[in-house]
């Protein structure tokens, strides 16, 4: 179902690529014209709510926690970020929409993970082809696998070579958890089908988020920045999603542009991130209330998120000068980037972004907490019954096509520059690697390390121009590939919203335009009948593919230029491929795009060097679970109320759907103890430690940080975990400290 085949005619193929590549700026000017609000430029008039059209909606959340100790944290790149314990627990949140009465739907998962990768939507796909007949309708083409860009989960699960490397390979025990708790998010979400109705709307939040690399969003036309109030998107969107026997809400689903790096470079605790937080206090306002039923979900969904920050206060230099980053090159006085940091808006507490995290996630949550009490009066409701979905693959390896302005240019194996390894200022590199470094740095070293690797070709370094090649990945395939060429160009649509998932981080710029682009189309071509078309972007997802931004931020070459993998037509080529296959998200469409070239599966031949845990010892005269230091007698609200028990290694056990540690409370009846808190919970931390590697000591320290919520009373701190000998079976054990009371 070709592009010209559908009404209108024929027009060239490009020719709804809204301002996706026009260096001229009055063409751009033109293009981005149609935004009645440059506050809310998504959603110019909301309208009173009313009941839209039946859909089938379901929602489920599954625990995907792997790992906590031992294990490197995916995001950072940075090989001393080792696992220690648990702050929160890490889930996969899914959301399935349906067309009554068909089986056209669509699963669109959040996780709390660094992205969506090749390797676990693999896995997903063949877990729910496992389920038997009735899953059947879930594949390919209508299964999208996001992720909330969390910094602070356990790695090693990718499918490529170059992110497993700071894992020591690939952890088949983490990777199996996101898959079967994604798996069994999904299964829940089916169990849950009902019919429903779905509306959205938006609210502008505007402390949450700033731009990290405003130097390289400068570059853009200022035509086109002048169509816009912020240089980040400061707008949430929400889906609701409500049953029809009763009205109630089941979930919802957000959108909304922020890194997931408010937990530091050094924090050594698995969560969520700001996203997982965020989902977590939506789910607890509504729990119990006459609202939402008691499987209500929240999902936070990533954004356009490429160059945003929750670091909100900016780039500072950590070496005493009382300076701001250089604006340029993120760099200090010494000229090197490793004292440039981002602080978030609680920065003064030394706690590894603790307590920003949680004021980022709050304000997130905040402002979608407010959007959805309101929506009785102002959400928008989707209409027009048709679902849809497409999905193919693309090997971006000299993909050539034409520009609006009839140019033909052409995406380039995957490549990185010498940028992408100075980090950016929410961690930053090593080395003496710099942001904007359009050359090699001042090492020489490096340029022979790069040789080392792969030397690019001619044809590749033009190609990648003006990017210079530092990492040649989309060309080194020894011992398997190292990096993705083959990207999923994937969109769903249900009525008038559209959702974009991008397999790679946009920038700010790169979304605005790949969503105009796709309203632009979709109006033009009436894919969404007679209402407006709302669109979306979410990811990264699928296949993890680093950035994407627009030609003149990708001239810049700072990080996110240096990490955009295709060369500097990626946007364009992303756009293209898109619209490409618009049609097939009409109401009359029937088939699908032809699937392309299957990526690379590497699961069976990846390597690892993570070793497995040998055995767990006690000390003479101690058992597993004995408590080594007992919480204090009695402890005021606001204090941090600390256990230590004889441990052993939590890899034994992920205890998924479960829990490591817990807070029970006394009941009324002075012999009843309820649990009340969990590794569900962000006020309870565990912490294990090592203490002797030969003989397989360890302890465990379970922390709550006690606040005013927490009701007056006896509670007493449990730690659950399971030991294994060096020859026979792991066994379960519980350990539990004395009674305390808190006043």
């Amino acid at each position: 179902m070709p592009f010209q085949h559908h009404r209108r005619g024929a027009p060239a193929p490009n020719r709804a690529l809204a301002a996706t590549i026009s260096t001229g700026e009055e063409k751009l000017a033109s293009r981005f014209q149609h935004h009645d609000d440059a506050d809310n430029p998504f959603l110019s008039h909301p309208r009173a709510a009313r009941a839209g059209d039946k859909y089938l909606i379901g929602v489920g959340k599954a625990d995907i926690t792997g790992p906590v100790v031992e294990i490197n944290f995916a995001g950072y790149a940075n090989m001393e970020q080792v696992g220690t314990g648990l702050r929160q627990r890490i889930y996969a949140r899914s959301f399935i929409i349906g067309e009554v009465g068909t089986n056209n739907r669509f699963v669109y998962v959040v996780l709390d993970t660094q992205s969506g990768d090749t390797a676990v939507r693999n896995g997903v796909l063949e877990g729910l082809a496992a389920l038997g007949p009735e899953y059947s309708v879930y594949g390919q083409s209508n299964v999208a696998i996001t992720g909330t860009h969390s910094h602070s989960g356990p790695g090693g699960w990718f499918n490529y070579l170059l992110p497993q490397v700071t894992s020591l390979g690939f952890d088949r025990q983490g990777y199996q958890a996101i898959v079967d708790g994604t798996v069994l998010s999904i299964k829940r979400a089916h169990e849950s089908l009902q019919e429903g109705y779905l509306d959205f709307g938006t609210t502008t939040i505007s402390d949450a988020n700033i731009n990290r690399s405003l130097y390289a969003y400068l570059a853009n036309p200022e035509s086109e920045r002048a169509q816009y109030t912020d240089d980040v998107d400061k707008t949430l969107t929400l889906l609701r999603f409500r049953r029809a026997s009763d009205g109630k809400s089941i979930g919802v689903l957000t959108w909304f542009a922020v890194h997931g790096t408010s937990m530091l470079g050094n924090n050594t605790h698995v969560s969520g991130d700001n996203k997982g937080l965020a989902a977590y206090l939506f789910e607890q306002s509504v729990k119990g209330t006459d609202q939402a039923t008691d499987g209500f979900v929240a999902g936070f969904s990533q954004a356009n998120v490429g160059d945003t920050s929750p670091n909100v206060l900016g780039a500072w230099c950590d070496d005493g000068s009382g300076s701001m980053c250089d604006f340029k090159t993120s760099t200090c006085a010494d000229g090197k980037s490793q004292s440039c940091h981002g602080r978030g808006p609680l920065f003064q507490k030394l706690d590894l972004g603790v307590s920003s995290c949680y004021e980022i996630s709050r304000r997130q949550f905040s402002g979608a907490k407010a959007l959805y009490d309101s929506f009785d009066s102002k959400s928008t409701p989707v209409v027009g019954s048709t679902v849809r979905s497409f999905h193919y693959f693309q090997d971006m390896q000299y993909y050539t096509f034409p520009l609006d302005n009839g140019t033909v240019v052409q995406t380039c194996p995957a490549a990185l520059g010498y940028s992408f390894a100075a980090g950016t200022s929410d961690w930053p590199g090593a080395f003496d690697f710099t942001q904007g470094d359009s050359g090699s740095p001042n090492n020489p070293l490096w340029q022979v390390v790069s040789g080392l690797l792969r030397a690019p070709s001619a044809k590749q370094k033009e190609c990648q121009g003006p990017k210079a090649v530092l990492l040649d990945v989309g060309e080194m395939d020894t011992p398997y590939a190292w990096s993705p060429n083959i990207v999923d160009v994937q969109t769903l649509r249900v009525g008038q919203f559209i959702i974009i998932v991008s397999p790679s981080e946009a920038t700010t710029m790169a979304g605005r335009r790949w969503r105009n682009a796709v309203k632009e189309a979709a109006s033009e071509y009436s894919i969404t009948g007679d209402s407006e078309p709302f669109v979306v972007l979410g990811g990264p997802a699928n296949s993890y593919s680093h950035y994407v931004t627009t030609p003149e931020e990708y001239a810049v070459q700072r990080y996110e230029g240096a990490s955009t993998l295709f060369g500097q037509w990626e946007l364009p080529a992303y756009i293209n491929l898109t619209l490409r296959a618009l049609p097939y998200l009409a109401p009359t469409a029937k088939d699908s795009p032809p699937p392309g070239p299957t990526p690379p599966d590497n699961r069976e031949k990846s390597l690892s060097f993570i070793t497995g845990v040998v055995q767990d010892g006690t000390p003479p005269g101690k058992s597993f679970g004995a408590v080594i230091k007992q919480p204090p007698s009695s402890s005021a609200r606001g204090a941090v109320i600390s256990a230590t028990f004889q441990g052993a290694n939590p890899r034994n056990n992920l205890r998924l759907e479960g829990t490591f540690a817990a807070v029970e409370k006394l009941g009324d009846d002075g012999k009843t103890w309820t649990q009340v808190l969990s590794d569900y919970d962000w006020r309870l931390v565990y912490t294990w430690k090592r203490t002797n590697f030969m003989l397989g000591y360890s302890e465990v320290t379970i922390d709550w940080e006690t606040d005013e919520q927490d009701a007056p009373g006896t509670y007493r701190i449990k730690y659950y975990g399971d030991s294994k000998p060096l020859i026979g079976s792991i066994n379960a054990f519980t350990g539990t400290s004395n009674s305390f009371t808190l006043t």
